[in-house]
Parts: C-alpha cells; sequence; structure tokens
C-alpha cells in the first residue's frame, strides 16, 4: 500500500476541494515539523536533561515544566520566519505574539498549548500538542490579544499531536478527521486513518472522580446512573478512564468512542471552568464535530461562545454524541 505523506495529503486536499489554501498548507506543515521537533525532546525525557520544573510559572499561575518553555520556543521559532502568520497565542504567554518582520507576516493567527498534560511528564505518561488556525482580521497591521477573540466557528484548521508508544498528528481542515503517525525513518507524518468517526453511543466515561464532592447536581446525576451499572436506569455497565492529559483523553474517545468531561464545579465556578476556551476547548470541539461527535459546556454548545478575553477558561462535556446530548439535557 502506497504512504501518502502529510504533505501529499494536504497537496491532494487543495485541489480536489479547495478548502485549503496554499499558505494555510504551508503553516500546518511548519506546525508539524514543530511538533517533530518536539516529539524528539519528549522521547529523550531525562537523557535530555528536560524533565523537571522550569523554575517559572505561567500567567494561570501554573508550575512551568522545562518541556513546557521549551516547546512553546520551538513553536515560536518554526513559525517566526515561515511568513504565514500574522501572530501568536500560547497558553504559556501572557500576551499574544506579534510577527515584528513585515517579510515574514502572514494572514493567519496560530493558537496553541504547546504541551497539555505536562504534569505527566516526569511519570512518562502520553502528552500532547494542540493547536488551532484563525485567519488574521482584514485591515489590522498589528494583530494584538483582541484579534484571537473569535468564535471556535472561525476556526479554519485545528489539530493535536499525541506523544504515545508513537507520535500522532490528527487533523482537521474542515473536512472531516485524519490522522497521520509519524514515521521516525523517514521523518514525516503519513496518513494512517482517513475520516475518523465518533460512535454516537460509548460505554466509556473520562472523568477526574477526585472532584466528584464539587460537581453541579446534573453531572452528579449522570455518573451515579452510570456507576450504576446494569442494575441503574441505563441498565449497562460503564467503564472510567482518565488520563488527566486532555489529548491523550480525547484522543482515545475519537479512536473508540467516549465521553470527556471537565465541567464547572464549585471549585472552578469563579475562574467559569477549568480548561481553556481558545488553546484547549475550542481545537478539540472542532475535532471531535467534525469526527460526528458534540461538545458542549453543559449549557451551549462550545464553538459558539464568543471569547472574552485571550486565557478565558469553560467547562467542558464532549465525545459520543448521544452521551454529550444526555448530560446536557440534564443541565437543561
Amino acid at each position: 500500500m502506497k504512504q501518502i505523506s502529510l504533505t501529499q495529503f494536504l497537496i491532494e486536499e487543495q485541489r480536489a476541494k479547495g478548502n485549503i489554501k496554499p499558505d494555510l498548507r504551508l503553516l500546518i506543515e511548519v506546525v508539524a515539523r514543530a511538533c517533530k521537533a518536539i516529539s524528539i525532546a519528549v522521547g529523550k525525557g531525562a537523557l535530555g536533561g528536560v524533565l523537571g520544573d522550569a523554575g517559572t510559572g505561567n500567567i494561570q499561575g501554573e508550575a512551568q515544566k522545562k518541556l513546557d518553555v521549551l516547546s512553546n520556543e520551538i513553536l515560536l521559532e518554526a513559525n517566526e520566519w515561515g511568513g504565514h502568520v500574522a501572530a501568536l497565542a500560547s497558553e504559556e504567554m501572557d500576551h499574544s505574539y506579534p510577527i515584528q518582520n513585515e517579510q515574514c507576516k502572514g494572514g493567519y493567527l496560530l493558537v496553541f498549548d504547546p504541551l497539555d498534560g505536562s504534569s505527566n511528564i516526569d511519570v512518562n505518561i502520553s502528552v500532547g500538542t494542540i493547536f488551532s488556525v484563525l485567519k488574521s482580521p482584514e485591515g489590522v497591521a498589528q494583530p494584538g490579544d483582541d484579534a484571537f477573540l473569535q468564535p471556535g466557528t472561525q476556526q479554519v484548521a485545528a489539530g493535536y499531536t499525541v506523544y504515545g508508544p508513537s507520535t500522532m498528528l490528527v487533523l482537521t481542515v474542515g473536512s472531516g478527521v485524519h490522522a497521520f503517525t509519524l514515521d521516525r525513518e523517514l521523518g514525516s507524518f503519513v496518513l494512517t486513518q482517513r475520516n475518523m468517526q465518533i460512535p454516537e453511543d460509548t460505554k466509556e466515561y473520562s472523568i477526574n472522580a477526585s472532584n466528584a464532592r464539587f460537581w453541579e447536581p446534573p453531572v452528579q446525576r449522570y455518573i451515579t446512573e452510570l456507576q450504576a451499572g446494569k442494575e441503574g436506569p441505563r441498565e449497562r455497565d460503564f467503564n472510567m478512564r482518565w488520563v488527566a492529559s486532555m489529548v491523550a483523553d480525547v484522543h482515545r474517545i475519537i479512536t473508540r468512542g467516549g465521553i470527556f468531561m471537565y465541567p464547572l464545579d464549585s471549585k472552578t465556578k469563579a475562574q467559569g471552568g477549568k480548561l481553556r476556551l481558545l488553546y484547549e476547548a475550542n481545537p478539540m470541539s472542532m475535532i471531535v464535530e467534525q469526527a460526528g461527535g458534540a461538545a458542549t459546556t453543559g449549557r451551549e454548545r462550545i464553538l459558539d461562545l464568543q471569547p472574552q478575553k485571550l486565557h478565558q477558561r469553560v467547562p467542558v462535556i464532549m465525545g459520543s454524541k448521544n452521551e454529550v446530548e444526555r448530560v446536557t439535557g440534564y443541565h437543561k
């Protein structure tokens, strides 16, 4: 079977469907190259001297890992000279990062979480990179933070890379979800699955059960029903899976179905939720919806939310359509 590289796939999409402009294709390739460099750093682990805390904190007040900082730098440096983006925004930076050199400036905005699940790095559990592409507002010479405050429906591409036993890139440009696996010998991402689909029904759920006492009544009701198994109102057994790395948890759901939840609770209510709208919720919601799933806050569709600030947090419930609709219905 002939192998199809990421580059070939994007060119074929560009020719056949016209939904990828050349600049967007090149931008995705730059991000993919940066992810390969991050994959090498993650793979070296202690041998590369990249484990442990960096001794700094991000704007959310979280301690940064050395690999957080390194991954952020890799993505910034890769996109500074490419000529495809006007500005970048990262979960690890207080404000957006404008491209200063006019010759290296493009028409897109790149948003990313450079290393999702980084608390798992030191124990050798899968982590990943999440990214989202928006169009830079027309007529704005130097986009600032406000330029990024676009609803998720405005995304032109979204993807994530999971650094596990193999390194995988999962991507959507608005016409389905496709998976690419890094061939380390060739040094390129190769198409390994087209048109990934999330089953509408599932027997798996993913939630941080240690927060159970803080959940709102609709979520407590839903999880209690799942835990009751065959003897309960759902009349079947459910399994719980929790990696504490959104990339790993959602990748499992996209691969075989399930529901991922980080709902609103009394601990996170004051800040609006746990996960970041621009860096995590929006790109993952676009991918999940493109794969036939659903993504809500429990009260409304995530992609319809109008962001109010760069580091806004929101509740997240996403995955198999019928389960997401059920728990959202309990909120209503």
